[in-house]
Order: structure tokens, then sequence, then C-alpha cells
């Protein structure tokens, strides 16, 4: 096993870095307390090629592999996770969706203005009574002779209110359930289509999270996605690579939270010496660091897996667990460190915080990791 990054990784990595450390640090705190997404900063790493990094150069991309799209999106996720989610919705979810099951026709149309950032693309499979149970989906696509007529709500639908394109799961055959499941690509600017509910969330503030209403919409049958009967197949596919994408911005708030309880240990002073130096919280700290690179060793290996075209659904399903609770328990650690200064917006661990919670429910609750990983286990 080669645990090296190569020059290239390391490049895209360093590019990331230096983007996120002055880029969006600049704006976080204010975009985090407006609920305000840096629609400007996302433009300009489409333009720097994070987008499209992993993509072929054919439909926009970079041609670059997969491990070093998680490089970036770890990078970004340290300074502003909300921009973290809605990349890997945009990059995992959306664009992924297209290129697992689209046709040449459909990615040529859908996939180079959005991998180069100047639009954006989103992932409708959530309704109100349809969370991790899929078979509860409502939202019908009924052909009438002509097209499909899409008639539904989806909900929790990250950047639903700045998507351009919308990757859309619907019942066209509702008897059959999960088997009558369809996917398709469906536009903002149709008839029919309307933003609903805006969220107002605890955390990933700068994210921007919706309803998504379709009302009476005429599809194409040209988008649709794979075939008919198969999008709740095309769905779970996509959502594998989209919990690698959460991993990754779970992975890096527990990196961006450690890095700024470890600047803090060494230069805040109590008891006429540095924190560090108290054993309890320098233990606690090689604690911590033993607990994100285990973390971190899962990612790439699902990464790594997805890249070279092994099967990555039960390592996908690791990797979000594990670094997502991760997130959640450096975030806590961080801001009890950090005592008073801890819970004060300034110092951008209580925001760490709010944003690690929601990486433990969404792109499948890590229960339902479990599931996916015992399920594995014992079909052997």
């Amino acid at each position: 096993m080669n645990f090296e990054l190569t020059p290239q990784q390391k490049a895209v990595q360093q590019s990331a870095r230096q983007f996120a450390q002055t880029v969006l640090q600049e704006t976080v705190l204010e975009d985090d307390a407006a609920g305000r997404f840096p629609e400007e900063a996302y433009k300009k790493m489409g333009e720097m090629g994070f987008v499209g990094l992993p993509f072929p150069k054919e439909y926009g991309g970079q041609g670059g592999d997969y491990l070093s799209y998680v490089l970036a999106l770890e990078e970004i996720s340290k300074i502003n996770s909300s921009v973290g989610i809605a990349y890997s919705v945009c990059t995992s979810l959306y664009s992924g969706a297209l290129i697992n099951d689209g046709n040449e026709e459909q990615k040529k149309k859908y996939l180079p203005e959005v991998l180069s950032g100047k639009k954006m693309g989103s992932f409708c499979l959530t309704e109100p009574d349809a969370g991790s149970d899929a078979a509860g989906c409502k939202t019908t696509a009924i052909w009438n002779g002509k097209e499909y007529i899409l008639n539904g709500l989806k909900c929790f639908i990250t950047n639903g209110p700045l998507a351009d394109y919308y990757m859309v799961v619907a019942l066209t055959n509702p008897e059959l359930k999960t088997k009558g499941l369809t996917a398709f690509i469906v536009e903002r600017e149709w008839e029919g289509v309307s933003i609903g509910k805006i969220e107002d969330k605890c955390g990933i503030r700068c994210a921007q999270v919706s309803e998504v209403i379709f009302d009476n919409v005429r599809v194409p049958k040209e988008n649709m996605l794979g075939e008919e009967g198969k999008g709740f197949a095309v769905a779970m596919k996509d959502l594998d690579g989209g919990r690698i994408g959460v991993a990754a911005q779970g992975l890096g708030i527990a990196k961006g939270a450690y890095d700024i309880a470890f600047n803090y240990l060494k230069e805040r002073e109590q008891f006429g010496k540095p924190l560090y130096k108290n054993q309890y919280l320098a233990f606690k700290m090689a604690e911590l660091e033993t607990e994100i690179e285990m973390a971190q060793y899962m990612l790439y290996k699902a990464a790594t897996d997805k890249q070279e075209g092994k099967s990555y659904s039960v390592p996908a399903a690791k990797a979000k667990m594990v670094c997502t609770d991760a997130a959640m328990h450096v975030a806590t650690e961080a801001v009890q460190m950090l005592g008073g200064n801890g819970y004060m917006k300034e110092y951008h661990v209580e925001r760490m915080l709010r944003d690690a919670k929601i990486t433990q429910i969404y792109e499948g609750t890590n229960e339902i990791q479990k599931l996916v990983i015992s399920g594995n286990m014992f079909r052997k």
C-alpha cells in the first residue's frame, strides 16, 4: 500500500487550501451570520477547475482523479463546509448521476456549464414522507403519450434555490413503488418548477436548502436518466459517491476544528504556562489526531476504490460514518478546549460544531450506513 499523494494531487490540495484560506476565509463569518451563499467564490472555484476535477475533459471537466476532488473538498470544508456541501452535491450527486447513467447527448448538454461553475446542479430525492425510506416517494411523472407530467414536492434540497438543473427521482408507475421510480433531468426555467420554503438551519447556514415544487411540469422523454423503473438504482449508486463527498466534508470540519484548537493550546497561557503543557489536554489532542488520521485513511480508501472501478458502496458507507462521527467529536472537543472563547463566533469552532451535526444525518444517516455495512457482512 502506498499512502503518498502524487505531485499532481499535492498541487490540487495546496491550490484548494490557498483558495479556501484566502477567498472563503475572508467572508465566512459574515456569510454564516447572513445565511448567504458566496456565489462569486463558487464561480471562482469553477474557473479554477475544482468543480470539474474528476470528470472527462470532453464534458468540460479537468480529467483528474477522484481522490484529487476529495482532497479539494476537504480543504474547502476546513474553512467553509457550507460551500463544501454545495460543491459535493453539484459534483458527486448531480454531475455524478449524469456521468454514471446519462447518455452522450445529456452529458454534453447538462454538464459543461455546471463543471465550469457557471451553473449549478442539485439532487432531488427526499420528500416529507420519504427520507431514509425512498419507497415513500409520492412525486409522480406520468406519461401522457407525448411527455411525462411531473407533480410533487421535494424537501431539504441542497442548492435548491441556486440550481439551474435538478436530478429528480419520481414514480412513473406508482403501483410498483421503488421498482416504479425513474430519474430525470429537469430544468429550473421550465413552467411549473418553483422554490418553496427556504430552510432556516442550525448549521451549514451559507448553504441554500429548500423545497422544490413540481406542478404539472412537462418533461420530455429524452430527459429520462437511465431506464424507466431504474430510478432507485440510479439514486442509490449516486448516493454512494455522495457519501464519499460528505465524508470529505466531515473530515475537513474535523481537521479545521483540530487546527484551531492546536494553535490555541500553543498560544494561550494559564497558570504561567501554555495550555498544551497540561498533560490532559496534550493527551486529548493525541487522541483526536489519531482519530482524524484513521478517518482519513477510510476516506482515501473509498475514493481510491471508486476511481479504480472497484465496488465502493461499503467503503463509502464506512468512510461517511467514521469521518462524520469524527467531525462531531473533534468539533465538540475543540469548543471545550477553547473554553468560553470556543462558544464565540469569532473563533469559528462553534460554527464548525453546528455544521458537523448535519453530516451525520444527510446522504443517509449514520444508522443507515450501519445497515449498509452490516447487510454486506451477513450476506457473505
